[in-house]
């Protein structure tokens, strides 16, 4: 019952909610992804949007409709509403004008206590409270560069750089941090934004059982090539995500700690470069926490920022991988 009714509440205001949106078409990205969630995640969230758009819609729309209905019957000349001088107090507007704020405030606060628990993104109890003792979920440690995505996969020993790739139907667990500046990673179909620090851990969590490709996005300006640092998260049913797993654990490529202090120098990647690493050092995402903490810095080159053009010209000709 509580699914089919969410359901309905969503399919309702969804098209409310996107006649505003129609205007931003011409915005970076694409407006509508928060509107089609393909993840318990994503699809909590929408649900709770559309719990407070509906609340606070009935109390703007109530009040508007008040406004309008006093403005015409005491609209002065007209004599429809009768003048008591005697008046001083009603218990009907008191209830009104008390009763509807207290039960608006009841309802969200009930709605903003079970939706911290449900999308919390440490323990997010949507996903949780379905998975079994005999579940294997993904583990995946993210970790953002100046201006790259890296993905490791600490069960399989191994990362892939600017392309994620998840199984349908299993949990998946992040631990994010970054090496330089504060980005957030988002992925607007699949699961919402939380901050990506450096020398700090965060985490967040996803599951989704609909295969496809959906898109990531750092959402936080973070320099000069925040807009390209855009990556594929592609979700694959059982079969294809172990032929996947086999087919990154066959390249060439390793990743040690000095591999990666080399992969962490800024890079805009103009060209969504993805690269599979075979092997990852253990403990790398702790490594580059320490690192950082420390003190480690990978310093932008001025040329960077003063002469983009030319840094581009300058980085394609070194064809870096």
């Amino acid at each position: 019952m509580q699914v089919k009714w969410r359901h309905s509440l969503k399919s309702g205001w969804r098209y409310i909610a996107l006649a505003p949106i129609l205007l931003l078409d011409g915005c970076a990205g694409n407006p509508y992804w928060i509107f089609n969630p393909k993840g318990l995640m994503a699809d909590s969230d929408l649900f709770y949007l559309m719990v407070d758009v509906a609340v606070m819609g009935v109390i703007v729309g109530l009040t508007a409709l008040l406004v309008v209905w006093f403005m015409w019957r005491y609209q002065k000349g007209k004599n429809r509403g009768a003048y008591d001088p005697s008046w001083s107090h009603s218990n009907a507007i008191e209830v009104v004008v008390w009763g509807i704020p207290i039960i608006a405030v009841g309802v969200l606060s009930w709605f903003a206590v079970k939706g911290t628990f449900e999308i919390n993104p440490y323990n997010p109890t949507v996903i949780t409270k379905h998975m079994k003792p005999d579940d294997d979920p993904v583990e995946v440690d993210v970790i953002a560069t100046d201006w790259q995505w890296l993905f490791v996969y600490p069960q399989y020993h191994m990362a892939v750089a600017n392309e994620l790739v998840l199984p349908a139907r299993t949990p998946v667990f992040f631990r994010l941090t970054s090496t330089a500046v504060t980005t957030t990673f988002f992925i607007p179909q699949l699961v919402g934004m939380i901050d990506v620090m450096p020398g700090m851990r965060t985490k967040n969590a996803l599951e989704s059982s609909h295969m496809g490709s959906y898109q990531g996005i750092a959402s936080d300006y973070a320099g000069a090539g925040t807009s390209w640092m855009t990556f594929k998260t592609n979700i694959l049913s059982a079969t294809d995500y172990s032929q996947w797993v086999r087919k990154v654990q066959r390249s060439p490529v390793s990743m040690s700690y000095a591999g990666f202090n080399r992969y962490a120098d800024p890079y805009i990647n103009v060209h969504h470069k993805v690269v599979y690493f075979s092997s990852v050092q253990d403990g790398l995402f702790d490594h580059v926490i320490d690192e950082v903490m420390n003190g480690k810095t990978w310093p932008i080159p001025p040329m960077m920022t003063e002469n983009m053009v030319g840094y581009l010209q300058q980085q394609d000709a070194e064809h870096r991988d």
